[in-house]
C-alpha cells in the first residue's frame, strides 16, 4: 500500500514537472509581440536629413544660451528671450509658413500648430523644453555652455535634456516645410520654459492655451523620457529602447518628533532624535513592497525576452512562474529597484541646538517616488503603519500622484507609431514599455489625452547615465543626426489614418 502510494505521488510529481517544463519551453520560444516591417532609415535615402555643419552650428548656438531654471519662478528670463529670438531667426520657413500658427505663451514658452489637410484626423502633439538644470563648471572637462566638440561628442548642458529634442523637432519641421510638405493630420508642438522646476509657468500655460483653442482630445502626446540603452539591461543581445508609458508620482513628507529642551545631565529615556532615528530606520530597512506586475515593468521584460540570451529569455518569458525570483533580483540594485516599488529617500535630518541640551525637536524629510500602482494616501498610510509610533508626526510637504498608465498594445496608434519610428532609426533595437522614474511636463497634458509616451532619442551606454543632470553632459554628432531623423519618421508615420506604415522612405 505504501509503495503504491509513493509510486502514485512520484508519477504525479513527474507529470507536473513535465507539464511545467513543456509550458516554460513553449513560452520561451513562442512568446512575441507585434513587430511591423519598417523601412530602415539609411544615409543614402533621398530624404535622409544629414547633420550638416550648418545644422550642428545651430545646435551649438542653442546650447550656449544659459536657460537655467533653479526654483519655481526662478529662471533666466534674459537667456530664454535670447534663445527665443534665435529660434525664430534660425528657422525662417517654420515661422513664416502659412501652414504654421506660432505664438509665444506666457512670455517664454513656444507653441506651434501645423495645419493638416484632413480635419477628420485627431491631432497629436510633440513636446520638449527649453530650460536646463544648473551646472558646476569646475567639475566639467569643458565649460558647460561652450558646446565644444571633443572626440565626436558635443558637450554642453542640455545636449540630452532637452535641447536636442527642441532643435531636432525644429530641424525636421524646417526640412519638411521647405520641401512643400503639408500633413494630413494636424499636429501641435510645445516647448515649455520651466520643466526643470515643475513646468507650472510653461507647459501648464501651453495646456491651458490648447483648451482655449477648443482642443478636447489629442491622438497622442510624445515628450522626453526613456532612451536607447546599450549594455544597460542585462542579458540582452541587442540595444533596448524604452518608451515611458507611465510616470512615478512623488510625496515629500516631514517627520517631526517633539521633545523638551532639558539638560543633558538628566536625559529622558528616549530623546526626540532616538525616536525619529528609529522611525527613519524602519522606513529605510523595511521599505515599501514590490509592485512588480502591477505596472508596465512585467510587460517590459516580456517585450524584451525574445532578444535575450538563454537563460534570461526563459525566465523573462515565464514571469507567471518566476516573478518572485525576478522581483528579488531586481530589488538588489538601486536602478532596477526603483522600477519595482515606491522608493524611500531620507534627504534631510535636523535636530539639536547645543552640545549639552536635549533636542526640543527632531525633523526628517523623506522623499518617496511613488509606483504607478499606488496613491499618495496609500504611501502615507503604509509609512504610518510601518513607523507605528504616534509620537512621530507626519506632515505632507509636497505631493503629486503618479500619472495614469498609457496603453501600449498592438493596436494602440501612438505607441506603435513611436515604436516603429524608433526601429527605423535604430534598426536592431528592441522596443518595450517602461516606467519613467523622474517627472516631466506630461503631467500638465493628462486631461487632453490618455495616450502619453515618453521617449528621448538619446543613445546611452552605462557610463552615460550619470551625465543626465550631472557633469559632462554630451551627445555624439551621430546621435544628434539620429534624433533629427527619428522626429522626421515620427511625423511621417503619425500622418497616416491608421497603423499601416508607408514602405516608401521618401514619401512626403
Amino acid at each position: 500500500m505504501a509503495a503504491s502510494t509513493c509510486r502514485l505521488v512520484l508519477t504525479i510529481s513527474c507529470s507536473v514537472i513535465f507539464v511545467l517544463t513543456a509550458i516554460v519551453l513553449i513560452r520561451t520560444f513562442t512568446l512575441s509581440v507585434r513587430i511591423d516591417d519598417v523601412q530602415i532609415c539609411d544615409s543614402n535615402d533621398e530624404d535622409f536629413i544629414e547633420a550638416t555643419e550648418e545644422i550642428i552650428q545651430r545646435f551649438k548656438k542653442a546650447l550656449r544660451f544659459k536657460t537655467v531654471s533653479k526654483e519655481k519662478g526662478i529662471y533666466d528670463r534674459d537667456e530664454l528671450l535670447k534663445m527665443q529670438n534665435f529660434i525664430i531667426s534660425a528657422f525662417p520657413v517654420v515661422h513664416s509658413s502659412p501652414l504654421v500658427e506660432f505664438e509665444v505663451v506666457n512670455n517664454y514658452s513656444l507653441f506651434y500648430f501645423v495645419k493638416g489637410s484632413n480635419e477628420t484626423l485627431t491631432p497629436y502633439m510633440l513636446a520638449s523644453h527649453l530650460d536646463v538644470v544648473p551646472a558646476e563648471p569646475e567639475k566639467w572637462e569643458v565649460p558647460p555652455f561652450s558646446a565644444d566638440i571633443k572626440d565626436g561628442f558635443i558637450y554642453g548642458r542640455g545636449t540630452i535634456d532637452d535641447k536636442h529634442g527642441v532643435m531636432a523637432i525644429l530641424e525636421t519641421m524646417e526640412f519638411l516645410l521647405k520641401r512643400g510638405f503639408q500633413p494630413q493630420r494636424s499636429f501641435y508642438v510645445g516647448f515649455g520654459h520651466d520643466e526643470e522646476v515643475a513646468g507650472t509657468d510653461g507647459a501648464a500655460a501651453i495646456a491651458e492655451r490648447l483648451t482655449q483653442r477648443g482642443v478636447r482630445r489629442l491622438e497622442f502626446l510624445s515628450d522626453e523620457g526613456l532612451c536607447v540603452l546599450d549594455g544597460i539591461v542585462p542579458g540582452m543581445k541587442t540595444t533596448t529602447s524604452m518608451i515611458g508609458t507611465s510616470e512615478k508620482g512623488q510625496v515629500i513628507l516631514r517627520l517631526r518628533v517633539k521633545g523638551s529642551a532639558s539638560h543633558s545631565s538628566m536625559p529622558p529615556r528616549e530623546s526626540s532624535i532616538g525616536i525619529l532615528a528609529r522611525a527613519v530606520h524602519r522606513l529605510e530597512t523595511v521599505g515599501h513592497p514590490s509592485m512588480f506586475g502591477h505596472g508596465p515593468e512585467k510587460d517590459m521584460f516580456e517585450h524584451l525576452a525574445s532578444q535575450m540570451y538563454f537563460p534570461h529569455r526563459m525566465v523573462m518569458s515565464n514571469l507567471w512562474l518566476f516573478t518572485p525570483v525576478v522581483s528579488w533580483m531586481l530589488s538588489r540594485k538601486p536602478s532596477t529597484n526603483a522600477v519595482l516599488r515606491t522608493v524611500t529617500s531620507v534627504t534631510q535630518f535636523q535636530a539639536g541646538i547645543k552640545d549639552n541640551v536635549m533636542p526640543p525637536e527632531a525633523v526628517a524629510i523623506v522623499n518617496h517616488r511613488i509606483h504607478p500602482a499606488q496613491t499618495v494616501q496609500e504611501v502615507i498610510d503604509y509609512d504610518r503603519k510601518l513607523i507605528n509610533d504616534d509620537r512621530v508626526q507626519i506632515e505632507v510637504k509636497y505631493s503629486q500622484e503618479s500619472l495614469p498608465l498609457s496603453p501600449y498594445g498592438p493596436d494602440d496608434f501612438g505607441y506603435q507609431v513611436i515604436k516603429n519610428s524608433i526601429r527605423q532609426v535604430w534598426k536592431d533595437t528592441i522596443v518595450a514599455p517602461g516606467v519613467m522614474i523622474g517627472n516631466t511636463d506630461t503631467r500638465h497634458y493628462i486631461n487632453l489625452t490618455n495616450n502619453i509616451y515618453r521617449f528621448s532619442p538619446t543613445y546611452m551606454y552605462p557610463e552615460d547615465v550619470a551625465r543626465f543632470h550631472g557633469d559632462n553632459e554630451r551627445i555624439s554628432v551621430k546621435n544628434y543626426e539620429q534624433a533629427i531623423n527619428f522626429f522626421y519618421h515620427l511625423i511621417q508615420n503619425a500622418d497616416k489614418p491608421g497603423l499601416q506604415l508607408s514602405h516608401s522612405h521618401s514619401e512626403l
